[in-house]
């Protein structure tokens, strides 16, 4: 089922999400939900909070990369119970332009590490201490992001983050565009 995704605003998205366990029962129907409204929403990745729900899930598909980073052919996977653990101080950063489901129509160069070290569980709940670079590396951070309730926006610069101001107001008030099903706070 394709589910609406939280716009910039909803107090969801501020939360930092729960962890979760195996007996979870919602989380079989709740994945490939995920995934639907992530190729609904022509995304690459997906967080819970962006759908409504405060727990630390994210669906990552890269496989619609692959044609120019073929490494991620095939790439399509969920994270459950995400933490970021630390950054490789010494492999450097990069900055590229991000966008964010919840955030439609900006985008913004967001400077990132470019090396982190994760652990999650997957979708069996077996665990995972790994270090990620590339790509990869950057959907993480931003996906991961959500589930401590931070948003790309709050990684700018304020000037930056000013300039863009009255549109993230008016995001607030229901005055955009996209193509997928969303949902507005309204007080």
């Amino acid at each position: 089922m394709i589910l609406p995704i939280y716009i910039y605003g909803q107090p969801v998205l501020r939360k930092v999400a729960k962890d979760i366990t195996p007996d979870d029962e919602d989380l079989k129907k709740l994945i490939p939900d995920m995934f639907e409204t992530l190729d609904a929403s022509n995304g690459v990745g997906l967080a819970a909070p962006q759908i409504g729900k405060s727990i630390r899930v994210v669906v990552i598909d890269l496989n619609v990369l692959s044609d120019d980073l073929p490494e991620y052919k095939g790439f399509r996977k969920a994270f459950i119970n995400a933490h970021i653990l630390g950054y490789d101080k010494d492999g450097g950063e990069t900055s590229l332009e991000e966008g964010c489901l919840s955030i439609p129509g900006i985008s913004e160069s967001v400077t990132r590490p470019k090396k982190i070290h994760v652990c999650y569980q997957d979708e069996d709940f077996q665990k995972h201490d790994e270090w990620v670079e590339g790509y990869l590396a950057r959907v993480m951070q931003h996906e991961f992001d959500h589930l401590d309730g931070v948003l790309f926006v709050d990684r700018l610069n304020p000037l930056r983050k000013n300039l863009i101001g009255g549109k993230l107001r008016n995001m607030m008030k229901g005055k955009f565009r996209c193509s997928y099903r969303t949902r507005v706070y309204r007080k």
